[in-house]
């Protein structure tokens, strides 16, 4: 008898990426994660919660973030003692492309018997490429997968018809190929079981820290999350979470939401497990200002002390911020992205605000409590020409200036790396929002990512600049960013030369790669990639920023272990 009914498997973005010379370059240099994609998407959290309430036996198994964390980690024998009926392996974001299915193949050596699912955004999108691959058995489509998947559990266990199960894409006896289409799709997400304790009862079982982390450092600097929504009221051309690209991938027509009383219960939830920081994921004013006012009225009703993080889809107001105040003791901070500082740009995006908007939004949120705002710009953009990017580098110093010196303001500009999302408006209708893609199925994105440099696994140059172009401006755009804060004195002059040292250092091993590929002979060219290898570990976690920036202070879990065990018991008691 299998130990386990479902095991979580999360893949890194290429596999094995120790075994290969490859530069990542500035792919990840403003998300939590390494350019590997170590974090695991919180589905795994809350499909294994409902397998657990039905009664099923889950683990999750972070195999991307033990093999950044160990350069002997021997995968195939972590795999090769895992037993498990069902394996599911996540294909949310497409940078897994290459590792999740190559993960699957290994999975499928050592466990021939064992069933192999697929699912999340981009197992949605590719779901008949990836059902007629020989190593999987199943796809799950949908964004709201967590009620099918314990279905399709019972089928598994109990025996009945897979036919019966929505969203599930499936093979026979036969090898013929089934799909259910997608059938169960959450009007709102209140039915969804979301608890961090079940992340904390498997390590506690299984002794596997490294493995259950959602990625690396994540115990050093624990970062949570809640999701106000499932689909989006937003529709920006190239963002593979829109309201465009949820209606084409998950059939999702609208928005579902979570309502604010079990959003605040969510958060107070985290709060009674550690003392981290809590990110809202949507913008809490999407479904509207009662939403809004209910959602701040309760988490401060229930006493959440936690540092909450919220996202802004657009300008917002001194009255708005005051309320947030009001609500968060713990502190609170903004995640912002414009994209762009030329307003052009930005409008071909969908994104209909103005520059003023913004510059009011950053005192607003200063002058009435924030503690610190993160603003992201791109390279790589619809009708952005070079020089359009350039000025946006040049356009934080305005940003800057609209606080004071002391402010947490935090700008960010890195290039659109490596993919256009598939199901976004501009994958669908590239020549239309200017871009030429490379990649157009699974396979060609598979390919992409073994490339040995980050320009080469770009998926699509634009109208307005090519790959080199879009690579050169990325760098260029990072130093002009750089001195922008050391004029504004937010970096001291050694601090920015040291950045900048960096970047160019990046920018020169991309360029080396490029000659070193005009190699003929194999071997040859082999041998100079491995000599390259090891600066370019060194430079993979900041290549452009300092990816301290991102880190929020607060204590390690380990501080908060006698907090997880009170946590523990209070939801066990609250549960009888």
């Amino acid at each position: 008898m299998a130990k386990y009914d479902m095991v979580f498997m999360h893949a890194p973005s290429v596999y094995d990426f120790r075994k290969k010379p490859i530069f990542y370059g500035p792919v990840s240099d403003v998300i939590p994660s390494s350019p590997v994609f170590e974090m695991y998407p919180i589905g795994f959290m809350t499909i294994s919660t409902h397998l657990q309430a039905a009664g099923y036996k889950t683990r999750i198994v972070n195999l991307a973030g033990q093999m950044l964390a160990d350069d002997k980690f021997d995968v195939e024998r972590k795999i090769a003692k895992i037993d498990s009926k069902v394996y599911g392996i996540d294909l949310h974001w497409m940078p897994h492309a290459h590792g999740a299915i190559e993960i699957a193949k290994l999975v499928k050596k050592y466990h021939p018997d064992a069933l192999i699912e697929f699912g999340g955004f981009t197992s949605s999108y590719f779901y008949d490429e990836l059902i007629r691959r020989p190593e999987i058995d199943l796809v799950m489509r949908g964004d709201t997968t967590e009620e099918p998947t314990v279905r399709m559990m019972d089928v598994l266990s109990k025996g009945g018809d897979l036919s019966t199960v929505p969203n599930l894409v499936w093979k026979d006896r036969d090898g013929r190929v089934h799909d259910n289409g997608i059938t169960y799709s959450l009007e709102n997400l209140d039915s969804i079981k979301f608890d961090y304790g079940v992340m904390i009862k498997n390590v506690m079982k299984t002794m596997d820290i490294a493995g259950s982390l959602p990625w690396k450092g994540w115990d050093k600097i624990p970062l949570t999350s809640v999701f106000t929504v499932r689909g989006c009221s937003v529709n920006c051309a190239e963002c593979g979470g829109s309201h465009f690209a949820n209606k084409r991938v998950v059939c999702r027509n609208k928005p579902a939401f979570r309502s604010p009383e079990k959003l605040a219960e969510d958060m107070e939830c985290i709060s009674d497990y550690m003392k981290a920081p809590i990110f809202i994921v949507g913008d809490i004013r999407q479904a509207g200002p009662h939403y809004t006012d209910t959602l701040l009225k309760e988490v401060r009703e229930r006493g959440v002390k936690n540092h909450v993080v919220i996202e802004l889809f657009n300008g917002a107001s001194a009255e708005h911020f005051q309320k947030i105040n009001h609500a968060f003791d713990g502190g609170w901070s903004i995640e912002f992205s414009p994209d762009s500082y030329d307003e052009m740009v930005r409008f071909a995006l969908g994104k209909n605000y103005t520059n003023e908007a913004i510059e009011k939004t950053l005192p607003n949120a200063f002058r009435n409590g924030c503690d610190r705002l993160d603003l992201f710009f791109m390279t790589g953009l619809p009708q952005q020409t070079r020089e359009s990017a350039l000025e946006t580098a040049r356009g934080a110093k305005r940003l800057w200036d609209c606080v004071d010196k002391d402010d947490g303001l935090f700008i960010y500009d890195s290039p659109f790396a490596p993919f256009v999302d598939p199901g976004s408006r501009a994958f669908e209708e590239p020549e239309k929002w200017g871009y030429k893609l490379r990649a157009r199925t699974l396979e060609d994105h598979r390919k992409l990512l073994d490339s040995p440099s980050w320009k080469h696994v770009l998926s699509y140059e634009t109208e307005w600049m090519t790959r080199d172009e879009i690579a050169e401006t990325s760098y260029d755009a990072a130093i002009i960013l750089t001195n922008m804060e050391k004029d504004t004195g937010r970096i001291s002059e050694e601090g920015a030369r040291a950045r900048n040292e960096r970047t160019e250092v990046a920018r020169g091993i991309m360029h080396h790669i490029d000659e070193v590929l005009k190699i003929v002979d194999e071997e040859e060219r082999n041998r100079q990639l491995w000599d390259i290898k090891e600066e370019g570990v060194r430079m993979m976690d900041s290549t452009i920023t300092d990816k301290k920036d991102l880190d929020w202070d607060c204590g390690s879990i380990w501080t908060n272990a006698p907090r997880m065990a009170v946590g523990l018991l209070k939801h066990a008691l609250r549960r009888r």
